[in-house]
């Protein structure tokens, strides 16, 4: 796994915004699927290459300050994508050896835009996933593409579908987790509930069609549980990302 490929500033906003669903919509989903022209779910249908995954966790300190961690965001680069490898085999999906982007790879290289233009999309439909959001041309169908431009990393990878995984989690520290015991017994004590929060997980994912550009499947968690920090968090994690992938 080379050096982090970290996420453009807008769009990691853009993610972290997304953990404002947990107040309401906790949890997984809901998860989409593209349908064919008779209106039934599409199912993966050749090879899958994981790309390399944006994930970033983070320690949330006494003060409520985010203060990323490199050794446990480089551990789970490495664990998601083998606990995601180990569902597609035991679904007996075709797999191409992961695709690690280039540290030097330009932005503005076709690879580079495409690499970009679905992470835009993917938080697109993030967002438009939300009750009330709905685009009105598209409604509750997964109807979106990246194009063409997908060309080049099929090249690049000779797969078929490439799985993108967008991640930011957070965790409490000690004194962070003292301060919210107390606040939680000052609140019982007073009759109210005084909680300052802790950590938080939120993800996104897509499965894209890289012989037409066309997104198959997509499906995002927002919640205040799970952990990339050890193998089995990293297993369950990817459990709750890939519901309803159309293996």
């Amino acid at each position: 796994m080379r050096r982090h490929r970290r996420t453009a500033p807008a769009a990691a906003l853009a993610l972290a915004a997304l953990l404002g669903l947990s107040a309401g919509h906790a949890g997984a989903g809901p998860e989409q699927v593209a349908a064919d022209g008779d209106g039934r779910p599409l199912r993966i249908q050749g090879s899958v290459v994981v790309v390399e995954p944006d994930i970033e966790l983070s320690e949330v300190t006494a003060g409520g300050m985010t203060e990323p961690r490199r050794d446990w965001s480089e551990a789970a680069r490495r664990r998601y994508p083998t606990a995601v490898a180990e569902r597609l085999a035991a679904a007996g999906v075709g797999r191409r050896p992961d695709f690690d982007v280039p540290d030097d790879l330009p932005a503005s290289s076709r690879l580079g835009q495409v690499l970009r233009l679905n992470e835009a999309v993917a938080l697109s439909i993030a967002y438009h996933a939300r009750p009330g959001s709905e685009l009105a041309t598209k409604g509750d169908r997964l109807d979106w593409t990246l194009g063409g431009g997908v060309s080049e990393l099929r090249a690049a990878t000779g797969a078929d579908y490439a799985l993108f995984t967008y991640v930011r989690d957070s965790y409490a520290s000690d004194g962070r987790k003292a301060l919210r015991v107390l606040g939680l017994v000052a609140g019982a004590a007073f009759g109210g509930v005084v909680d300052i929060g802790g950590g938080r997980q939120v993800g996104v994912a897509t499965l894209v069609d890289l012989r037409n550009g066309r997104v198959v499947w997509f499906n995002r968690i927002a919640r205040q549980t799970g952990d990339l920090r050890d193998e089995a968090g990293a297993r369950a994690t990817a459990g709750e990302l890939l519901q309803g992938l159309p293996l």
